[in-house]
Formats: C-alpha cells, sequence, structure tokens
C-alpha cells in the first residue's frame, strides 16, 4: 500500500513541477527522505497529505534552499529535516554551522516551525521518532469531537509532565488545563490505564496524591 501511495506522490508532485524545483525533487530525494515516510510518517498518519518534498523557501540573504518536507495543512507551515551524521555534523564547518542556524531563525520569524530527525534514529529508532512528531502534530490537528479533545487534553497532559521532570497533582493539570477536579483526575487515571503514568499512594495506599511518568515512558523517549 505504501509503495503505490508513495510513487503516486512523488509523480504528481514532479508532473506540478518544472526546472530546478523539478530537479532538486528528481536529485534531492534520497533514501533518507523515503525511509522517514516509510518508517516514521506512513505508521503515524496513513496518508501522505499537504506533505510537500523538497520544499522552496528563501533564505535570509534571499537564497533558495529546499526543505526536506513541507507539512501545509492550511495556516500550518512546518518544515521536517531529516539529517545524517556525516553531512550534518562530521562534514560540518562554522560557516556551514552559522548558516544553518540562521535559516532555521529565519525561517522561525516567517512562520514556519522547523523539526528535526536523526537518520539513525528514523532507521533504527521509528517509533521514538513517531512519539515526537506525534506530540508536535497534535498541537496543529483540529480538535471537532469531544473524544478527540480528550485525546488532545491527553497529550497536553504527558508534555506537562516531560517539562515538569517530576511528579504532577491533579491541582497542577487544573491550572495548567483550566478545568476542574473531577476531568482532571479522569484523564490522570485514563493514562495510568494506558502505562503513560503510575499512581503515588498516601498513607495507606488507598489514596492517590500524585502521578509520574512511568520508567518505561522515559525509556521510550531515550
Amino acid at each position: 500500500m505504501f509503495e503505490e501511495v508513495y510513487d503516486q506522490f512523488i509523480q504528481r508532485h514532479l508532473a506540478s513541477r518544472t526546472g530546478e524545483r523539478r530537479g532538486r525533487l528528481e536529485r534531492g530525494h534520497r533514501h533518507a527522505e523515503s525511509l522517514f515516510l516509510r518508517n516514521v510518517w506512513w505508521p503515524l498518519r496513513g496518508n501522505l497529505e499537504h506533505l510537500h518534498p523538497e520544499y522552496e523557501v528563501l533564505d535570509w540573504r534571499g537564497r533558495t534552499y529546499f526543505a526536506d518536507f513541507a507539512w501545509l495543512p492550511g495556516h500550518v507551515k512546518l518544515i521536517i529535516e531529516v539529517k545524517g551524521y556525516a553531512a550534518h555534523v562530521r562534514e560540518m564547518d562554522r560557516h556551514k554551522y552559522c548558516n544553518e542556524l540562521n535559516r532555521e531563525t529565519f525561517l522561525h520569524a516567517m512562520g514556519y516551525q522547523v523539526i528535526s530527525f536523526a537518520y539513525d534514529d528514523v532507521e533504527q529508532h521509528p517509533q521514538l521518532c513517531m512519539t515526537l512528531l506525534q506530540m508536535v502534530l497534535s498541537r496543529y490537528l483540529s480538535n471537532q469531537t469531544p473524544a478527540s479533545r480528550a485525546s488532545f487534553a491527553e497529550k497536553e497532559i504527558i508534555r506537562f509532565a516531560i517539562q515538569c521532570a517530576g511528579p504532577i497533582r491533579p491541582k497542577d493539570v487544573e491550572r495548567h488545563l483550566d478545568v476542574n477536579h473531577k476531568p482532571a483526575v479522569l484523564m490522570l487515571k485514563r493514562l495510568c490505564a494506558q502505562g503513560w503514568l503510575l499512581p503515588s499512594y498516601r498513607g495507606n495506599g488507598e489514596r492517590i496524591v500524585r502521578y509520574e511518568l512511568a520508567p518505561g515512558v522515559w525509556n521510550y523517549l531515550d
């Protein structure tokens, strides 16, 4: 299924491009980019909608730059890069390093969010990449049903727990999400049932006072 959709995806973009934009797609879309789609994007999303390979933008000097991917569903502008160690570390000199940082800062100023994945993780730890990518995308995906709103809130609780780097209390969630005590506790209990959080009991073990990330979650994110 992926191969068929992927081939149609590339052919559609090739047919819509001319000149250097077409040439860049023919030359620049290589193994790392296709592996990212196969191992990370497709298992997570199940489609290639709103993705643009070898997406042309201008840098702060007005020079053309081709990002590996842009995800452009409406008002969202997300740039995705897959970076190999050799090209982005071992062969990087000071001038290239400065240019890369300046480009990312400029793109941010232009309304793009830039996220990068290491090729080694895309190849060897795709589940980690999927988890991190899902955390990014969930901030932009529309939530039109009560179930999706609950799912979004639960993902935000996980992000909040990671940021706190320690146990969280129901009152912390209430303040962070601006919700009442009962829905905060229900979401925390659901996350415990899903294996994301562990409850911490007080006294004789009947009352839960706080929640912390399950050890396996930290291993999953390492």
